[in-house]
């Protein structure tokens, strides 16, 4: 050992083991805490074990030093901070899925099946289109391409550093920039709609500016607009559904839908703006999904005066 290091400078040697110790695996996830992270995401009912869990948390805290700088070994305080801050239900339901655990997936298809198909319908601006996007994407998170035999899913890449949902719909999103690359290359150019922007995964002062907008952007809704947006998008009913309540048309509540979100989307960007924030910065705030913001959407869509809707059907 010494030998091979004659003539060489003492800290050109102590480089790499500085290097190492910063890469290489840190203490482990005590059991105590392994065990509260573990009940708090409810991981049981996703068949996904302690130990399996705590891998996963180590593995993710390894691979982004703990949220800390590149390069300093981080605290057990910062260590601890760190995997609080995940989504823990999230990465234990993903985690259990790409370890294959039926009930896992059984779970997986009940949360994000319906919104997955909207925001797909939303992208391809197609229902029959949309259902294909979705099942190409849950075809992908299944595991449909095998490597040494197994079957590997792209879930087992999911950190729990942003919202499950969000991340699924950044990789839809990605789905269709490939699906409008291949119609690229067999369609002409006067044939093709180019496909909305692939969502990223929310940053903090995007979600706080948002969180701080969507009050006063959503206070000069009607009492009929704040039920529809509340019905359609937070409570998953269909226009049809919608249209019996109000006894009017699917088409109808369609276009009153359209008219909402586009007031919604001018006044949280004069809101935005308000705040000081350029265009285009607030423009890219909206890119954020609504959902991941730490506000309560219902309760702020609630009637709290004019005429109020419950969801019964109206006699035909």
């Amino acid at each position: 050992m010494a030998e091979a290091a004659e003539g060489v400078a003492p800290e050109a040697v102590a480089e790499p083991r500085k290097q190492a110790a910063t890469t290489a695996p840190h203490a482990p996830l005590p059991e105590s805490l392994r065990h509260e992270l573990w009940q708090r995401a409810g991981a049981g009912p996703s068949e996904l074990t302690e130990a399996e869990f705590g891998a996963a948390l180590e593995a993710i805290g390894a691979k982004h030093n703990y949220g800390v700088e590149p390069g300093r070994p981080a605290s057990s305080r910062e260590r601890e901070a760190f995997w609080r801050t995940l989504y823990l239900e999230d990465l234990a339901l993903a985690q259990g899925c790409a370890l294959g655990r039926e009930a896992a997936w059984q779970r997986f298809v009940a949360q994000f099946r319906n919104p997955l198909i909207r925001s797909a319908q939303g992208l391809t601006r197609s229902a029959a289109l949309g259902e294909e996007l979705a099942d190409t994407l849950y075809g992908e998170l299944f595991g449909i391409a095998e490597r040494d035999g197994a079957r590997k899913s792209p879930l087992e890449r999911y950190s729990g550093r942003g919202s499950l949902l969000s991340w699924l719909r950044a990789m839809m999103a990605q789905q269709r920039v490939n699906q409008y690359r291949k119609t690229y290359r067999e369609t002409p150019l006067e044939e093709i709609e180019p496909p909305a922007a692939v969502p990223v995964e929310p940053e903090p002062d995007a979600l706080e500016n948002l969180r701080v907008a969507l009050p006063h952007a959503l206070a000069g809704l009607s009492a009929e607009e704040r039920f529809l947006l509340s019905a359609y998008y937070l409570d998953g009913h269909t226009l049809l559904e919608v249209s019996r309540v109000l006894g009017v048309h699917e088409a109808t509540v369609s276009r009153k839908l359209k008219r909402a979100t586009r007031q919604v989307r001018k006044d949280l960007l004069r809101a935005l703006t308000a705040r000081g924030l350029s265009r285009g910065a607030a423009e890219e705030a909206l890119g954020s999904d609504p959902r991941d913001v730490d506000v309560n959407l219902r309760k702020l869509l609630q009637n709290s005066s004019g005429e109020s809707y419950s969801f019964q059907e109206r006699p035909s």
